[in-house]
C-alpha cells in the first residue's frame, strides 16, 4: 500500500535528484523508495541483479590464481 510522505529538502538537491531520476528513467518517488529499502533491508536480501550482470557471472575464472605471485612475476619482468 502506497502512502504519501512529505519531505523538506534543499531546493538544489531536489533539482539534482529530479534530473538524476529523469536520466535513469525512474520517478523520484521510486528512487527514494529504493534507497530507503536498501537502507532498511538485510544486505543479502532484496538485491536485484540486472540481466547484464547476470550474464557476466562466471566469465572470469579466478579459482587457483595466485595474484601475489602473478604480480611479483609482472614486476620482475617489468624491472628486470
Amino acid at each position: 500500500m502506497d502512502t504519501k510522505l512529505t519531505l523538506k529538502l534543499d531546493k538544489s538537491i531536489i533539482e539534482r535528484a529530479k534530473e538524476y531520476a529523469k536520466d535513469k528513467n525512474i520517478s523520484l518517488s521510486k528512487m527514494i523508495e529504493n534507497y530507503l529499502q536498501a537502507l532498511t533491508s538485510n544486505k543479502e536480501e532484496e538485491i536485484e541483479i540486472s540481466p547484464l550482470v547476470e550474464s557476466l557471472i562466471g566469465v572470469i575464472k579466478t579459482q587457483g590464481t595466485d595474484y601475489k605471485k602473478d604480480y611479483t612475476d609482472f614486476l620482475s619482468d617489468k624491472y628486470a
